[in-house]
C-alpha cells in the first residue's frame, strides 16, 4: 500500500443494511451461485496456492513487474479473455464479453517492496535487485499484492467457469506501481479507458495485517487518505559553529518550521476533520562544527476531502516562508509539492458498500464480516472512480494466521507484524478462499442475470 503502512482500527460489530439492487441479487438463485462459487474454489485452490507462492518467491518492483504482468496475462487468456498488455508500463487488462449488462471493473496490484524478506517461509523470496540510484536491496511482497494478484486471477477463472450465471462484461485490471502512488494515473493516461469499455462498478481489495484470514472488512465513505509529499528546503549562510553570529544557521530555523508545522493541523484545520502533517525526514550538515548552507524537510500530507488538503498545502507553504524570513534567512525556502506523487483520497460509495455487507456476510457469516474506520494510509485504486465518476469499493481481506491473531490479542503480546515489514507473512490459503469468494460473489451480485 502506497507509502504507509496500513493498520485496521477499532473493528467495530456491525448490521447488514438493505443490499444496493436488491432486485437483480434477487433474479439469481443464490444458493446455486454460492455452491457453484465454493465448488470452483475447492477444485482450484492447489493451482491458486502454486501461483501464489510462484508470485512470492518472485516478486517484482514497481515499473519492473514484467514477469509478473506475463503471468497474469497468460492465464487471463487461458480463461478465455481477450488480453491487452503493455498499459502504461506493465499494466494488463483482461475483458471477457458475456452478453448486454453491466461493466465490471476488478482490480489487483502487483508490485513488490525493496525490502528484505525475514518470514523464515520455505517459499520465502531471495531476489535481490539494484535500484536505479545505484543500491542492492532484497524485494518482498510484503503488502500482499501476490495475494490480491492470485486472487484477481481466481476471480476471473471464476467468472469464466459460471459464465452461463450472469451476463454483462468483465473488465480486469492488473495494475502495476501502487506502491509508488503512480500505477493507475499511468494506465489511464495511457487510455485504459479509452481502449476498454467503461465500467459501471469498480472493485478491489487489499489485505490486512491486523485481522485473521477468513475475514473481511470494510468502510462506508472515506475509507483511505489524500497523499502528498512535499520537498522544502531552507537556505542559510554556513560558517564556523564557534561563531553563529556571523552565519545565518538553516537548522535552526528548520527546528522552528518543524514546530510550527504542528499548528496547520491545530489551528487551521476544522478539529472534527482529520489530517496530518508528519516530517519524516530532515538533513542538513557535514561535521559538528559546521554551520550547513542549507537543510532540507521531506514531509508526508494526509488527509481527506479535497478542502483540507488545500488548507494543508497551503499551510505549509507560509509556515516555511514566513518563519524563514523572521529567522533573517537569506531567500525563501524552496516548498516543492511532488505532484507526480499524489494519490487522491479513496470514498467507498455507501450504497455499493451498504450491498457488499450484505453479500460478503451471506457468503461467510456475519460474525466474519466487520465494519472498520477510515486509515489515512493511501491507495492508487481511487483513481480508476475519480476519473470515470462511478460507484467504487474497496475492502480489506484478513490475512494472519487465525492462532496467531488470537495470541496477539492476550495480554502483553507482542503486535503482529504490519503491512510493509520483513516478517509479513499472510496465511495463504484461507485468504485467497475468502478472497475470491467474495470478489466472485460480489461481482456476480452486481452483474445481469442470463435471460431464460
Amino acid at each position: 500500500m502506497t507509502r504507509s503502512t496500513i493498520c485496521l482500527l477499532s473493528i467495530l460489530p456491525f448490521t447488514i443494511p438493505p443490499a444496493m439492487g436488491e432486485d437483480r441479487v434477487q433474479s439469481h438463485d443464490r444458493t446455486d451461485l454460492a455452491e457453484a462459487v465454493d465448488a470452483f474454489v475447492d477444485r482450484e485452490l492447489t493451482n491458486l496456492f502454486s501461483y501464489y507462492k510462484h508470485l512470492h518467491t518472485h516478486p517484482e518492483l514497481s515499473l519492473r513487474e514484467e514477469k509478473t504482468a506475463a503471468r497474469i496475462a497468460d492465464g487471463l487468456r487461458s480463461a478465455g479473455y481477450d488480453v491487452t498488455t503493455g498499459i502504461g508500463g506493465h499494466g494488463v487488462a483482461g475483458l471477457l464479453r458475456n452478453g448486454p449488462g453491466p461493466v465490471m471493473m476488478v482490480r489487483g496490484d502487483m508490485d513488490a517492496l525493496p525490502i528484505t524478506e525475514e518470514t523464515g517461509l520455505p517459499y520465502a523470496s531471495s531476489v535481490k535487485t539494484t535500484t536505479d540510484d545505484g543500491r542492492s536491496v532484497g524485494v518482498m511482497h510484503a503488502c500482499g499484492h501476490d495475494i490480491h494478484q492470485t486472487c484477481l486471477l481466481g476471480t476471473a477463472r471464476a467468472l469464466a467457469e459460471l459464465r452461463d450465471k450472469w451476463s454483462g462484461t468483465v473488465l480486469i485490471v492488473a495494475q502495476p506501481a501502487e506502491e509508488i502512488g503512480s500505477g493507475a494515473r499511468m494506465m489511464i493516461e495511457d487510455g485504459l479507458f479509452d481502449r476498454m469499455p467503461k465500467p459501471d462498478y469498480c472493485l478491489a481489495l487489499h489485505v490486512s495485517a491486523d485481522m485473521p484470514a477468513g475475514s473481511v472488512a470494510y468502510s462506508s465513505g472515506w475509507a483511505l487518505a489524500n497523499v502528498d509529499s512535499v520537498d522544502i528546503t531552507i537556505h542559510g549562510r554556513g560558517g564556523h559553529g564557534s561563531r553563529p553570529n556571523r552565519a545565518i544557521d538553516p537548522v535552526v530555523a528548520a527546528a522552528h518550521t518543524i514546530t510550527a508545522l504542528q499548528t496547520v493541523v491545530s489551528r487551521r484545520v476544522d478539529p472534527l476533520e482529520p489530517a496530518v502533517i508528519t516530517v519524516g525526514s530532515v538533513h542538513a550538515g557535514s561535521k559538528h562544527n559546521i554551520i550547513s548552507n542549507k537543510a532540507t524537510l521531506q514531509i508526508t500530507v494526509r488527509s481527506y476531502t479535497d478542502e483540507t488538503r488545500r488548507i494543508l498545502l497551503d499551510g505549509i507553504r507560509d509556515v516555511a516562508v514566513n518563519t524563514c524570513r523572521a529567522m533573517g534567512c537569506p531567500r525563501d525556502p524552496d516548498v516543492v509539492i511532488r505532484e507526480d506523487e499524489f494519490t487522491p483520497s479513496t470514498y467507498n460509495d455507501p450504497e455499493l458498500t451498504a450491498s457488499a455487507a450484505g453479500v460478503f456476510a451471506r457468503v461467510l457469516g456475519q460474525e466474519h464480516v466487520v465494519e472498520t474506520k477510515p486509515v489515512m494510509g493511501g491507495e492508487d485504486f481511487s483513481r480508476y472512480s475519480r476519473q470515470l465518476n462511478v460507484p467504487s469499493l474497496i475492502f480489506w481481506l484478513g490475512a494472519v494466521r487465525r492462532d496467531t491473531y488470537e495470541a496477539s490479542r492476550r495480554p502483553n503480546a507482542p503486535p503482529l507484524p504490519s503491512l510493509h515489514s520483513s516478517r509479513f507473512a499472510p496465511d495463504p490459503e484461507p485468504s485467497i478462499r475468502t478472497g475470491v469468494r467474495c470478489m466472485t460473489a460480489m461481482t456476480l451480485s452486481l452483474l445481469d442475470a442470463p435471460e431464460k
